[in-house]
C-alpha cells in the first residue's frame, strides 16, 4: 500500500511538472504565428501611428511578426468585434481608444460586450483633444471663432473620425458650452477628415494631438485650444478651452491594448510585461510625448478600472445630451 501511495505521489508530481513545463514552453515560444494588431481607424491617424510603433517594437523583442490591420468604421467597433471573436490565443490584439471601448457601446448595438469579451493589456498613452481650424478659416482664437459661428452658423461644419468618437462628443459639447451650432461631418478616420479641412470643405475638428500634430507643425491647421484641464506640453502656447472663455466640458483620448478574453493567463502576463517595458523605452517616451501625450503609467488593473469609469461617464453624457447615431 505504501508503495502504491508513493507511486501515485510520484505520478502526480510528474504530471504537475509536465504541465508547468508545457506552460513555460507555451509562454517562451509565444508568438507561434503572425500577430495581428487590429486598428479601428484608417492609416495615418493617431491609433494607426501608435499601433505601428508597437508592432515594430514587439517584432524586435518577441521575435515574431506583428502586423497592423486597419478596420475603420462603426466608431472603431469593427476592429474590436473581430478581436473579441478571435481565437483566444494572444495572436489577435486590439489597439483601442475610449471611442470604441467607452462611447460607441452606448450608441451602437454590438454583438459583443467590450467589458467582458476583451481583456486589458495596458494603457499606452493619454492625449488631449485639440480644437483646430483650417488655415483658411479667418479665426485665430476661440473668441473669434465663436463670433464667426454665431454670425454665420450655416457656414461651419466640424469633422470627426466617426459618430460616437471623442471628436464627435467634443464637438457636441463645444456647441452647447459656447452657445453655437455647427454641422457634424463624420469620417472613417482622422486622415480623411484632414484632407477636407485642408481643402476648406470642413472648418473645424476636435482631433487628438497625436493625430493633428503633423498638420499643426506643417501650418495647415491652426490650434485654438486644448480640451483638457491643463495645457499640452507640446502646445504650451495654446490655451485650454476654459482659459479661452468656454467652460463646461473636458475631453481627452486614451489609447490602450486589449486581447481576446479567454487568452491563456501566461500569454496575457507576457504581453502586459512587454507592453510596460516598451512604454518605458526612452525613444518611445519621446515619440509619445511628441504626439502631445502622457505615456501610460497604470497597472492593467488600474487601466481596466479607468475603462469602466469612462464607460459609465460617457453613457450618462450621451443620455443627457440625447446623442444618437
Amino acid at each position: 500500500m505504501k508503495k502504491y501511495i508513493a507511486y501515485l505521489l510520484t505520478a502526480t508530481l510528474c504530471s504537475l511538472s509536465s504541465l508547468t513545463s508545457l506552460n513555460s514552453f507555451a509562454q517562451s515560444t509565444y508568438p507561434t504565428k503572425p500577430v495581428k494588431l487590429m486598428v479601428g481607424a484608417g492609416a495615418g491617424g493617431g491609433t494607426d501611428i501608435i499601433a505601428r510603433m508597437l508592432a515594430e517594437k514587439m517584432t524586435e523583442s518577441l521575435k515574431g511578426s506583428f502586423i497592423v490591420e486597419n478596420k475603420p468604421g462603426a466608431s472603431n467597433t469593427i476592429a474590436a468585434d473581430l478581436t473579441a471573436k478571435a481565437t483566444p490565443d494572444g495572436h489577435t490584439l486590439l489597439v483601442a481608444t475610449n471611442t470604441g471601448q467607452a462611447i460607441a457601446p452606448h450608441l451602437i448595438k454590438l454583438s459583443f460586450d467590450p467589458m467582458k469579451d476583451l481583456t486589458p493589456i495596458g494603457l499606452v498613452v493619454t492625449v488631449p483633444n485639440v480644437l483646430v481650424v483650417g488655415s483658411n478659416v479667418p479665426a485665430n482664437s476661440v473668441k473669434e471663432l465663436v463670433a464667426l459661428m454665431k454670425a454665420k452658423p450655416e457656414d461651419f461644419k466640424y469633422a470627426s473620425s466617426g459618430v460616437g468618437s471623442t471628436q464627435h462628443i467634443a464637438g457636441e459639447g463645444f456647441d452647447i458650452a459656447a452657445g453655437v451650432k455647427s454641422v457634424h461631418v463624420p469620417y472613417k478616420g482622422s486622415a480623411q477628415a484632414h484632407l477636407d479641412i485642408i481643402a476648406g470643405n470642413v472648418q473645424i475638428m476636435f482631433d487628438t494631438t497625436s493625430s493633428a500634430m503633423g498638420q499643426i507643425k506643417a501650418g495647415k491647421f491652426k490650434p485654438l485650444a486644448v480640451t483638457t484641464a491643463q495645457r499640452s506640453a507640446e502646445l504650451p502656447n495654446v490655451p485650454t478651452l476654459s482659459e479661452a472663455g468656454v467652460s463646461g466640458f473636458e475631453m481627452s483620448t486614451w489609447y490602450g491594448v486589449f486581447v481576446t478574453a479567454g487568452t491563456p493567463p501566461d500569454v496575457v502576463a507576457k504581453l502586459q510585461t512587454e507592453l510596460a517595458r516598451i512604454i518605458k523605452l526612452p525613444d518611445v517616451q519621446t515619440k509619445l510625448k511628441g504626439l502631445g501625450g502622457e505615456p501610460g503609467n497604470m497597472s492593467p488593473d488600474e487601466f481596466s478600472k479607468m475603462n469602466k469609469q469612462d464607460f459609465e461617464k460617457f453613457g450618462k453624457l450621451i443620455k443627457q445630451a440625447n446623442i444618437k447615431m
